[in-house]
């Protein structure tokens, strides 16, 4: 688990839209896993099926704030880079994080699993719970909206 931990972690933060809040999703995903580590079938994939755990308690965190009406993401958020050229990369990740947190859930999570975690389709639709066909499409709107929308910003 603790190999895993730093993808959780990335893909926790993208679809969190916040450091601060994908560490708490990432934390909520470890306690959850853990509380069910007997559900987890010996053979199968763990970061798989940590990946559903993680997704599932977004959808449920997500939906309870809408009820309350909060914001569960920052649109303005965007991870900080440092070092050489940092400025500017700053601004490039500041960018791409405001078009990802555009994209509709379902076309951010397909992006996120393929292009920034590089899952297989396959991998990806069985995390998603969808067909493979579905995740497909769902990731070249993705794509074609994030190019559009950075396009855009430039």
């Amino acid at each position: 688990m603790l190999e895993i931990l730093p993808r959780l972690r990335r893909f926790a933060t993208g679809l969190a839209g916040h450091p601060s809040d994908g560490d708490d999703l990432c934390q909520m995903t470890v306690e959850r896993a853990l509380a069910n580590r007997a559900k987890w079938q010996e053979g199968t994939r763990l970061d798989s099926w940590m990946y559903r755990i993680m997704r599932n308690i977004w959808i449920d965190e997500t939906r309870s704030r809408a009820r309350r009406g909060q914001t569960f993401v920052d649109p303005d958020a965007g991870e900080r880079v440092g070092g050489e050229g940092g400025q500017e990369a700053r601004v490039e990740l500041n960018n791409i994080d405001r078009a990802m947190q555009k994209l509709p859930d379902d076309q951010r999570e397909a992006v996120l699993l393929v292009m920034v975690e590089g899952y297989a389709y396959k991998e990806a639709a069985e995390i998603v719970g969808c067909p493979v066909g579905t995740l497909n499409s769902r990731l070249v709107r993705g794509r074609d909206a994030l190019m559009q929308m950075i396009g855009d910003a430039a």
